[in-house]
């Protein structure tokens, strides 16, 4: 059994990798009370300013895991930083102990530093990591991920960077006049918090992840990321899905579809 947040599929491509029973966290979030009992239980998950989502550490935070062996899966794109340290926090803060935390080199979706075309082409030997975690996982290795002092400095470089900004800084986006209603990104966000208005998409910008599933699968790129902190888009007609991922399967996992009062 593992859980999974996941905005382009880089997280749900490595859960799907690692265990044939993948839940998605966006859709368990609201249930009254999240017990869950399994020999193996996992969390893959990205970090974003080197922490993982706020939806992610909620539902660390609520959930029972009845489990032998619990692990986490952070996937990143450039550099992780001290990620280990503070997901181990949130599990400690949470009175959880996860016996596994490794971190995951994948295709950076990071549109305001990266190029997508060039992202999408690198090769990041996603599969020999994988091999490498599955090979713990079925083993039940106990082993958190070093984190160096380098690490910890630049985690502390990012802070001075964004100042006192809140988290959802990178969510700075506008839907433009280049919308054409087709309410994809309502079926993507994660968080429920775009809808549609007549034709056209609106956000009500509560609990935004800051996830940018949103800009990556509009077909019209109708949503831009503005310029934050000097970071501006190197190419903002290129966006990103996991190759090995459908937009079928984003869907799926991440459509807050309203329940019948």
């Amino acid at each position: 059994m593992i859980f999974y947040f996941s905005a382009t599929g880089n997280s749900l491509y490595a859960a799907k990798s690692l265990d044939r029973e993948t839940i998605s966290i966006p859709q368990v979030t609201d249930l009254p009370r999240l017990h869950f009992e399994a020999e193996r239980i996992g969390i893959a998950a990205p970090v974003y300013g080197h922490e993982m989502p706020q939806m992610v550490k909620e539902f660390i935070r609520r959930a029972e895991f009845r489990t032998e062996y619990l692990y986490l899966i952070l996937t990143y794109g450039n550099r992780h930083a001290n990620a280990v340290e503070l997901a181990e926090r949130v599990f400690r803060e949470a009175g959880k102990k996860a016996d596994y935390i490794r971190t995951l080199l994948m295709a950076d979706n990071f549109l305001p530093a990266f190029d997508m075309k060039q992202q999408a082409a690198l090769d990041k030997h996603v599969e020999e990591q994988l091999a490498e975690i599955r090979g713990d996982i079925e083993a039940k290795t106990r082993k958190i991920e070093e984190v160096t002092e380098e690490d910890r400095a630049a985690h502390e470089n990012y802070l001075r960077t964004v100042g006192f900004r809140p988290e959802t800084i990178w969510a700075d986006f506008d839907f433009t006049d280049r919308c054409i209603g087709c309410g994809l990104c309502t079926k993507v966000c994660p968080a429920g918090c775009i809808h549609m208005e007549g034709h056209r998409a609106l956000r009500t910008g509560g609990n935004c992840q800051a996830c940018m599933a949103c800009v990556h699968v509009c077909p019209e790129m109708a949503i831009k990321v503005n310029p934050v902190l000097g970071f501006q888009e190197p190419d903002p007609e290129a966006r990103y899905r996991n190759e090995n991922v459908s937009l079928t399967e984003l869907v799926e996992a991440n459509w807050r579809k309203k329940k019948p009062s």
